[in-house]
């Protein structure tokens, strides 16, 4: 259950090092991952994951869609 949301995860961290915030303008990945405009969704999708995983019905079924 714990690798469920691993690969949003990567997709997420891969967005935010292709991010002009990181790439350009050379800022830590902790500041760009909250400052990145086009990984909104992705970083939307992680906490959604990570929150369903303590959901106690999303537990027994599993998250939806990953």
């Amino acid at each position: 259950m714990s690798k469920s949301c691993k690969g949003i995860l990567k997709d997420f961290v891969h967005c935010v090092r292709e991010s002009a915030c990181f790439a350009v303008e050379h800022k830590d990945i902790s500041v760009c991952s909250k400052e990145a405009d086009e990984c909104t969704a992705l970083r939307q999708a992680y906490a959604t994951c990570k929150r369903g995983q303590l959901d106690p019905r999303t537990r027994i079924k599993g998250n939806k869609g990953y």
